[in-house]
């Protein structure tokens, strides 16, 4: 799944190949996509961007009329075509979910696909990005100069869920999912099973260096990237995430993993928990 440094990083090459262009045509594929219907999508049709934004994991692109939002989800991502097919794509056929063609001789312009089954990748067209559930009720974004070490203290104060839980939850921080979660624990060489309330304020301090080290660290290999690497690149930088069974690249010892129904977690134990490992629930079960 995208997050926050790849996100930003696709705000960055949008900018560039969008911004005082004109958009020809918008055009879903699939009937899951588009999570709107007023204004309809051909209100964006005639009308220039303006200006790309990023909100938490949601891009924005900003045009003279109605924003034109999206969300790529777990499997979806964003190809560029320099220039898209002529032929018009058919409807339900393969990953395409939505094309977006630009006016002018070049024909450019980009496709929004998702791989497998669940169809989760969200497009709306709004009058105001508040409109767009998801974004009116993300948390801080952990990049603006505003979220200081107090406001990230005062937002775990309270929270008695475990680390990774609150790092992935978007109303409490912006951005920030299943494998950067990872890679800021294992920097801070925190549990992801610790309680966040139950942070000194020496931990909790040790937790925003990471946070913030991690993601600006992530953005740096990401930044200049064109859409269709940076992936690869994501993939490249992580240190434990996606990594169970290979060395830690700190202590060498081998990362563990804890499996959910529909995701799962990476760590140190040695860097982490003591060197204890956790217990893996899908398992446990399998072995009763």
């Amino acid at each position: 799944m995208p997050e926050l440094p790849e996100v930003e990083a696709l705000a960055g090459f949008l900018t560039e190949h969008l911004v005082g262009r004109r958009v020809e045509r918008v055009l879903p594929l699939t009937v899951s996509v588009l999570k709107t219907y007023d204004p309809p999508l051909t209100e964006v049709e005639g009308r220039t961007v303006a200006e790309v934004r990023r909100h938490g994991k949601f891009l924005d692109l900003v045009t003279d009329g109605p924003h034109l939002v999206f969300h790529l989800a777990r499997a979806g991502w964003l190809r560029w075509r320099d220039p898209l097919p002529d032929a018009p794509p058919r409807p339900g056929k393969g990953p395409l979910a939505l094309r977006v063609r630009l006016a002018g001789p070049g024909g450019d312009g980009f496709d929004l696909t998702e791989a497998g089954t669940q169809k989760r990748l969200a497009v709306y067209c709004v009058r105001n990005v508040l409109e767009v559930p998801g974004i009116a009720r993300l948390g801080p974004d952990p990049l603006a100069p505003e979220f200081t070490l107090e406001v990230f203290a005062g937002l775990l104060r309270e929270e008695r869920r475990q680390l990774k839980g609150v790092l992935r939850d978007q109303s409490v921080i912006a951005g920030i999912g299943n494998a950067y979660s990872d890679e800021i624990l294992h920097a801070a060489r925190m549990s992801p099973f610790k309680l966040a309330a139950s942070l000194t304020e020496e931990e909790t301090a040790a937790l925003y260096a990471a946070l913030g080290a991690t993601l600006r660290e992530a953005l740096e290999r990401s930044r200049g990237h064109a859409a269709g690497e940076l992936k690869a690149e994501k993939k490249s930088g992580l240190r434990v995430h996606g990594r169970t069974g290979q060395p830690c690249p700190v202590c060498q010892d081998t990362i563990r993993e804890v499996s959910y129904r529909d995701s799962s977690l990476q760590y140190c134990p040695t860097c982490q928990t003591g060197g204890k490992p956790l217990a893996d629930r899908r398992l446990s079960r399998l072995l009763k």
